[in-house]
């Protein structure tokens, strides 16, 4: 995939995800122009700070996992990535999310990854569940590992060929941007992939990269 297809990709990814809290956002605003009743003016209120607030935390994920975060600096503080993974999916108590990474900085493209598996993996846990992120350095080596654990486990046969190798045989689709970006980060990185065996009762997916 060339830079410009992977770039539409992403640009997909974060409209998709950000079309239900800012439609919210806009049908709250319509409710409180006509509406006068003060209960119902208080609970459009309300709708439009949760929307406001989930619009803010998804901006801040994509901003790491996606985007040119940190400045010019060749590393981001992990305490920045915990943040912004916890305020994807902590606030709604969908996944309960245990964070395993040094309280160090890490480079970039480690970071990157890391939100990017993580995401995947979250995504893949429809009925909710555990996610678990951990990271370890080794020498030169960082092991990535990434465990989630729920009622329901889905995560499609093209997807994991993306993560793996880089390409999927079926239609390319938004949810795949996180898995093509992982793949390039990880080769760029001599690093590898690795996935659990569909069968398996919980997703694990680890990645290897020389820092």
């Amino acid at each position: 995939m060339n830079a410009t297809d992977l770039a539409s990709l992403l640009c997909s990814r974060l409209c998709h995800d950000l079309l239900s809290p800012v439609g919210a956002l806009n049908n709250g605003l319509e409710l409180m122009a006509d509406e006068q009743d003060p209960e119902m003016r208080e609970r459009c209120l309300e709708l439009l700070n949760e929307s406001a607030r989930v619009s803010a935390n998804k901006l801040k994920f994509f901003r790491l996992a996606f985007g040119a975060a940190g400045g010019f600096g060749e590393t981001i503080d992990t305490g920045e990535a915990h943040a912004a993974l916890a305020g994807l999916f902590g606030p709604e108590k969908r996944l309960e999310l245990g964070w395993m990474v040094p309280g160090d900085a890490l480079p970039k493209g480690a970071v990157k990854l890391l939100l990017n598996l993580a995401l995947i993996a979250g995504d893949a846990l429809v009925r909710g569940g555990r996610l678990d992120v951990g990271a370890e350095r080794d020498g030169g080596r960082l092991e990535i590992v990434i465990r989630g654990e729920g009622p329901r486990i889905l995560l499609d046969p093209n997807l994991r060929e993306t993560l793996v190798k880089g390409n999927a045989g079926g239609t390319v689709e938004p949810r795949a941007a996180g898995a093509w970006l992982a793949h390039a980060l990880a080769s760029e990185a001599g690093g590898e992939i690795r996935l659990s065996d569909p069968a398996e009762p919980v997703l694990m997916i680890g990645a290897t990269l020389q820092v």
